[in-house]
């Protein structure tokens, strides 16, 4: 992990704005901390007496955020819903539409009451893989208490209100000042200071923490195991474009990585462990369509029985998304990603190459642990997850 900080680059971006959309950026330029459109950052900023929280606004990218991708809320009205008992999303969207001071930014992350909570001028929250990568293993709690020492660590909880709630409840008899930042298992990671660079550094150093330990103790050699082979690329997207309803684009992955992954005893199990963080679900969904032994119509026809079995045990009144496979294991082949675009295809298989990499390690320190499926579930279909693909 680098730290990309630029004195002169700094000096470019003048007011408080202006300087988080510079550290937005350089968070959003490393791709083991955010990746398409995770992660969120905030500055509070006062305006004519009123302290304003300027939240990342909800489906824009760190690495590409400008001024106007910050949503402005009032921070007072942020803090009163933190202290609500129970909050549906709707009416939360709906309250933080209303605080925001202009009507025409986006809608603020689903992490700005959160972000309200925590009384420093500058929040960034990332999902770095080498964190996450921790907290995903089976001992992940206790690694990451020893790893962190100096972090507040929350078990997971459902992003949003209810996280939010749960850090205000945790935080009421809390001196800020003894804590370095916050965890949360199986999501991420928060650092927070009144200065920018130093929030920013902050975020570097703990990561930094996470991959010297990594390192030491989960170290990843990674060799060819076969040569790597040609797919029957036009019998998969004759099959999966049927399955899924649409044509479809696909992305071939046979790196050194992908094919140790695939190479992998017990495949099935292997790499049907779930999700690196879960808002990658709306993305990947929960498992991949795995072939070993059987035809591609027969392993397809199966995924989508096995998806539905998963959306009736969880569902209570939601409609099912598409059941098709969003990428595919190929047993001592590949990896491959699909989608309705070139670009889509290859927005999960950026996702799918962080959590490949991540659990194996995680399995080096005892074994890769990820959120249950009924977690699973309530994440893949929560409506404002959803609204992220619809931008």
């Amino acid at each position: 992990m680098k730290n990309l900080w630029s004195e002169k680059q700094a000096q470019k971006y003048v007011g408080d704005l202006a300087t988080r959309v510079y550290t937005s950026n350089l968070l959003g330029k490393e791709s083991s901390l955010v990746l398409h459109g995770g992660g969120n950052t905030s500055v509070k900023i006062d305006v004519d007496g009123e302290e304003i929280l300027y939240v990342k606004g909800s489906g824009w990218d760190l690495a590409t955020i400008k001024e106007e991708g910050f949503a402005p809320v009032k921070r007072s009205a942020l803090l009163e819903m933190a202290k609500e008992e129970e909050l549906s999303d709707s009416e939360m969207v709906r309250r933080q539409r209303a605080a925001m001071i202009d009507a025409e930014a986006p809608n603020p992350s689903v992490e700005a009451i959160l972000h309200a909570l925590i009384p420093y001028k500058y929040v960034d929250h990332t999902h770095a893989d080498a964190v996450v990568t921790i907290s995903n293993s089976v001992n992940g709690k206790e690694l990451i208490e020893k790893v962190f020492p100096s972090f507040l660590i929350v078990d997971y909880v459902m992003p949003g209100f209810d996280l939010a709630h749960t850090i205000y409840t945790m935080t009421q008899d809390l001196e800020w000042g003894s804590i370095d930042g916050i965890i949360l298992h199986h999501h991420g990671i928060f650092t927070f200071d009144d200065d920018a660079r130093e929030s920013y550094e902050k975020m570097i150093e703990a990561v930094m923490q996470a991959e010297v330990f990594l390192q030491q103790n989960a170290p990843l050699q990674i060799a060819q195991h076969f040569e790597p082979s040609e797919c029957d690329m036009q019998k998969i997207v004759k099959v999966l474009s049927e399955a899924k309803g649409y044509p479809i684009s696909l992305n071939i992955n046979q790196s050194p990585l992908a094919n140790y992954y695939a190479s992998q005893d017990n495949l099935r199990e292997f790499a049907s462990r779930g999700v690196l963080t879960p808002e990658h679900i709306i993305r990947t969904k929960g498992v991949p369509l795995i072939m070993e032994d059987t035809n591609l119509e027969k392993g397809v026809a199966e995924y989508i029985e096995a998806y539905k079995a998963y959306f009736n045990e969880f569902a209570t009144d939601e409609i099912m998304l598409n059941p098709a496979p969003n990428y595919m294991v190929i047993k001592n082949l590949a990896v491959i990603s699909f989608g309705q675009t070139p670009q889509e295809a290859a927005i999960i298989n950026d996702i799918v190459e962080h959590t490949m990499k991540a659990v194996l390690q995680a399995d080096k320190l005892g074994g890769y642990k990820s959120i249950s499926l009924k977690e699973s579930f309530a994440m893949e279909y929560w409506e404002l997850e959803q609204a992220k693909l619809k931008k």
